[in-house]
């Protein structure tokens, strides 16, 4: 009987440990067509996954399960199993030379800019295949983001210097492109939806976007060149790689100022903030490594991590990915059910010795 109640405890200790998003980042390198898989609990690269050809985009599903790497070589997007790292059917066709990847915050799609054919593909994550024709947008169209509640996407256009918007219902845009600086790059919204962020590397600023009237509200002068904008989980800070000044600009969200610029290696490229926004891993496409951020000093921290050539985007687990944190007297009701575990699995050894 002890022996069956110990059981019972001790695997009630295993079944209500908790799950936390697994704690991997993936960067995509061009130069030698893989992603590299980096533990961030060690900062180490666990391993190596080779995908189609070129290699630049990369996100993660919300719920941390897959993978999705754009790859402009072969026009197409590879998905990897992110619990095996093993490639997950056939590649996706998408359009000509794509670049960029956003994937919406219910898991439901992912939307692929291509430049040679200035559109936007909508694939369908249940099935992993293209949804209707592909949606036009301006030209060289490179970043895009989708609000946090699914219905919009923002799209910047690079040869045309706007940003296009599209309606999730009807993949169709809505308005007039927004113009904004010179060849924007990328664009990312805060957690609240409230405004849009878009990195123009011709005129190294950013512009800010107010989604409820699609107008730029701010214009902010950071470094050269910049290029991925990441945005801390808390909305308070954005952290802009710039590609030709080879530093890291920090912005303050509530003032729209630029808090300061970081010291990076050579030619940073893409940034990603962990889900607790106590770091942010940047991608350096000169040096072909990964630097790490300490947001709370906004200080390079360690070595820099090496990866494969050329990385391009770097993507972590999305901050609204699935994870279960017990409560204070959960905790307890853990720690007692452990310790009780422990006891009858001690009696039952010294019962069997006994005997």
């Amino acid at each position: 009987m002890l022996k069956k109640i110990s059981l019972v405890l001790i695997l009630s200790v295993a079944l209500t440990v908790p799950v936390f998003a697994q704690p991997f980042a993936y960067v995509a390198n061009f130069g030698t067509n893989d992603v590299s898989v980096i533990d961030t609990a060690t900062n180490m690269v666990v391993d190596v996954v080779a995908v189609g050809d070129g290699p630049r985009g990369v996100a993660v599903t919300p719920d941390a399960e897959f993978v999705y790497v754009v790859n402009a070589g072969t026009d197409d997007v590879s998905v990897i199993d992110a619990a095996t790292n093993m490639l997950v059917g056939a590649p996706i066709p998408v359009g000509d030379d794509p670049r960029g990847i956003a994937i919406s915050p219910n898991g439901a799609r992912a939307y692929i800019t291509n430049i040679g054919t200035a559109d936007v593909t909508v694939i369908d994550l249940v099935t992993n295949m293209p949804i209707g024709a592909p949606i036009p947008v301006g030209i060289s169209p490179r970043g895009l983001a989708v609000t946090p509640n699914n219905t919009h996407v923002y799209v910047t256009n690079f040869g045309t210097d706007n940003v296009s918007v599209i309606e999730t219902a009807t993949n169709t845009i809505v308005g007039a492109p927004i113009p904004v600086g010179n060849e924007p790059r990328d664009v990312s919204i805060i957690p609240d939806g409230t405004r849009a962020y878009v990195s123009n590397s011709g005129s190294s600023s950013i512009s800010v976007i107010d989604t409820t009237t699609n107008m730029v509200v701010d214009v902010i002068a950071i470094g050269d060149g910049p290029r991925t904008v990441a945005i801390t989980p808390d909305g308070t800070r954005a952290y802009i790689p710039n590609s030709q000044s080879n530093n890291i600009s920090v912005i303050d969200i509530e003032t729209n100022t630029l808090i300061t610029n970081i010291p990076g290696e050579d030619t940073p490229r893409g940034a990603a903030v962990t889900p607790d926004g106590t770091r942010v891993y940047v991608s350096n496409l000169g040096s072909g490594d990964v630097s790490v951020i300490d947001t709370l000093t906004n200080t390079i921290t360690g070595l820099p991590i090496t990866v494969g050539d050329g990385p391009r985007d770097i993507a972590l687990v999305p901050a609204s990915a699935k994870r279960f944190v017990p409560t204070l007297s959960e905790w307890g009701l853990i720690a007692m059910a452990g310790v009780l575990g422990i006891v009858g699995f001690m009696v039952i050894r010294r019962r069997q010795a006994a005997v």
